[in-house]
């Protein structure tokens, strides 16, 4: 994660006594998603974070994959995914591996009646349309339009939006989220050629202690299956904590885009890093500047990953009849390039103003039910003059 972070009351060292005013202890948990040899946090409660009521019936949320094989170019158009009241409902798997699934989410109501846990997979919540605030043991993390929302497997959390227009991109990885190495120093400092920096990043604040005894439903995911937990204590009842795993956000519009005289290549663009894929930013940005350039990108066959692209906002100076929520699919082991005449219309062009998110994962991605559901069959075919 990040750096290092605390909110509230923590005791002097970790791992001692630490009493309550009527003398009882609160009670400590060590909180990391990569055993004991990673980052972590430790979390002080005021209850035992263990008291479980009731375990209701389990039910699978596997995502229905109808195309586990296939070598076509895709696209499909994420805001026909239509509007739901409940959060976890309204998230529709669309592309998948063994390594992240991406989904599409247009919920309409706040998580009030319930928490969520997802155990398998830390969540990047792309923030498309809405507003609202992440509620979480650690405090709050607001966000809108353009964040990247930053949730580690296995935190309990909330989301409560502003309104019911809410349109969302996520990704779980089955691996840790993290900036790119490259970008960092040995002891985990973003460096000045990084195109962003700490201050840039939402922390989260004003932590409050729920003292709250009851039955909280929790819904908890584990290997695609959905546990509803009842537990005895609210589950955001820290007096404190400290470490390097919580959630946080970064926005898009923070990202400051690295530019050269001929066209730079995917890589100046990345954002975060998984085991497997990546995620970059395409940001407004000045165009190349050798007097022979050529700004839109050059045909290329990404023979070792598929590429993704989530449109945003903007004009895209390579593609033609983009539209806002549109995904792109080109699979790994044919070339890709610009539209006809995209190529040499870009050529004299002085910047672009468009906005997306791209994931390249370096094993092919299989297609879900929710997405045959909102393709368009015909975008093979729009490279032909």
């Amino acid at each position: 994660m990040p750096f290092y972070h605390t909110l509230g009351a923590i005791p002097p060292k970790r791992h001692i006594q630490y009493r309550k005013p009527d003398g009882s202890l609160y009670h400590e948990e060590l909180f990391s998603t990569e055993g004991f040899s990673n980052v972590y946090s430790l979390l002080y409660h005021l209850y035992p974070p263990t008291r479980i009521r009731q375990v209701g019936e389990p039910f699978s949320v596997e995502p229905k994959v109808v195309l586990s094989k296939q070598l076509k170019p895709r696209s499909l158009k994420g805001f026909n995914i239509q509007p739901e009241d409940d959060y976890l409902k309204s998230r529709k798997a669309v592309l998948v591996n063994n390594d992240l699934h991406i989904s599409l989410a247009a919920p309409k109501k706040s998580m009030t009646d319930y928490f969520y846990k997802n155990t398998d997979a830390d969540e990047m919540i792309f923030i498309h349309e809405g507003s609202g605030k992440l509620l979480s043991a650690y405090g709050e993390v607001s966000f809108e339009y353009g964040d990247y929302v930053i949730i580690p497997r296995g935190t309990v959390y909330q989301l409560h939006f502003n309104d019911e227009n809410n349109r969302l991109l996520i990704v779980e990885s089955f691996s840790p989220i993290d900036f790119p190495k490259r970008y960092m120093n040995k002891v985990g400092q973003l460096l000045e050629h990084s195109p962003f920096c700490e201050r840039d990043i939402k922390l989260p604040v004003n932590l409050q202690t729920h003292d709250e005894t009851g039955d909280f439903l929790f819904y908890i995911k584990k290997q695609g299956i959905m546990y509803p937990y009842h537990y005895m204590h609210h589950p955001f009842d820290l007096i404190g904590w400290d470490g390097y795993v919580y959630p946080y956000a970064f926005s898009i519009h923070n990202f400051e885009p690295i530019t050269g005289r001929v066209h730079m290549p995917p890589p100046i663009h990345q954002t975060f890093e998984a085991h497997n894929f990546v995620v970059c930013s395409f940001v407004p940005r000045m165009y190349d500047y050798h007097p022979l350039a050529i700004p839109a990108p050059y045909n290329h066959s990404n023979i070792d990953s598929d590429e993704v692209l989530y449109y945003v906002d903007g004009d895209f100076m390579s593609r033609k009849s983009v539209e806002r929520g549109q995904i792109t699919l080109h699979p790994g082991g044919i070339p890709h390039g610009p539209h006809p005449g995209t190529y040499e219309g870009s050529i004299g062009k002085a910047e672009t103003k468009e906005l997306a998110v791209m994931i390249d994962p370096f094993r092919p991605l299989q297609l879900t039910e929710a997405a045959m559901g909102i393709e368009d069959e015909g975008y093979y075919l729009s490279w032909l003059e």
